[in-house]
């Protein structure tokens, strides 16, 4: 393998899990990122390399691809089945067409374009898609956020355009590989009820096509980050909620927290350590839908502490009481 080693770039093996590649590249993301380093030509470089070599080795296909040909994986179609991808050939308006890459290479050197009695018309090929992790709190994939990415664009070589070749050569602007790259920032919204594992398409902002072809879309991929308070399953939240004794005993109303806000709930004399009550439509709203889960609310009685004299007094006489019944 000639080039960049993205393996070396993201510091992990050649058989790291992806696992392994994700843990390392946000990790180094978080150190060169340019806004932790403002002015700093060497770290944005750095950036740049980082979110190339993420963008292949996260994908299955594309390092697939990358483990075989190296820094030439964008074009393994042409080295496997050369016809696609490759040149098509027409001899005057109703001539044999002929198909081949290595045929325009030698007669394109030779002749270029001769008009309409004999040219060679390139195909295009439309770009492969990318993805992009993002973090969110809890909060966040309940009312929907917004997020400003700061992402490595890459663009169609001006001097092979695209095609990463000139005449017989690599094109040497860009190293064979048609496309040039740079940092651009991108605002996205992440809209409500995303789950662990969503994936938010952002279209056409993904890699360039071949010779001029329509770029891929983008994928954003959620994770959304554990919360101390609630457990979330699919679009239902549960939580534990503190009830005083007296209270579990002689009913009385507790304060419970929600999403969006608090509210208050009735609980009924001899409630027990454990009951469950279902909060209908206080959980998660359900994505690219206008309903909502539900919450699940756990009892747990907390008995008092530090009791004074008379207190210890009373509790002494309803046991006396309990055990004359």
């Amino acid at each position: 393998m000639t080039g960049k080693n993205y393996y070396q770039i993201l510091g992990v093996k050649k058989n790291a899990t992806t696992k392994e590649i994700k843990r390392a590249y946000r990790g180094l993301a978080r150190k060169y990122h340019p806004d932790l380093n403002p002015g700093d030509k060497s770290s944005e470089e750095k950036f740049k390399e980082i979110n190339e070599a993420y963008e292949v080795l996260s994908d299955s296909a594309k390092r697939q691809k990358y483990d075989r040909f190296g820094d030439h994986w964008q074009h393994a179609e042409q080295f496997v089945r050369p016809e696609q991808g490759g040149i098509k050939w027409d001899f005057g308006q109703e001539g044999r067409v002929f198909e081949s890459s290595d045929f325009n290479n030698i007669f394109g050197d030779l002749f270029g374009d001769l008009g309409n009695g004999f040219r060679a018309r390139q195909y295009t090929r439309r770009g492969q898609d990318s993805s992009y992790p993002v973090e969110v709190t809890l909060e966040e994939a309940y009312h929907g956020c917004q997020r400003k990415l700061q992402l490595q664009e890459d663009n169609p070589c001006p001097a092979c355009g695209g095609t990463g070749r000139v005449g017989r050569r690599a094109c040497t602007m860009c190293n064979g590989s048609g496309k040039v790259a740079n940092l651009k920032r991108l605002e996205v919204k992440i809209p409500p009820g995303v789950k662990d594992g969503s994936k938010i398409r952002i279209a056409g902002q993904g890699e360039i096509g071949y010779a001029g072809g329509t770029k891929g879309d983008l994928y954003l991929v959620v994770e959304v980050l554990p919360n101390q308070s609630f457990e979330r399953k699919e679009d239902d939240l549960y939580i534990e909620i503190p009830v005083p004794l007296i209270a579990a005993m002689l009913g009385g109303e507790v304060q419970v927290p929600t999403l969006d806000g608090k509210l208050s709930l009735k609980i009924p004399a001899g409630t027990q350590n454990g009951k469950v009550f279902r909060l209908r439509g206080k959980g998660m709203p359900r994505l690219n839908d206008s309903s909502y889960g539900n919450m699940f609310a756990r009892v747990k009685v907390v008995l008092p502490t530090n009791l004074t004299v008379e207190e210890k007094q009373l509790f002494e006489r309803l046991r006396s009481l309990r055990k004359a019944r």
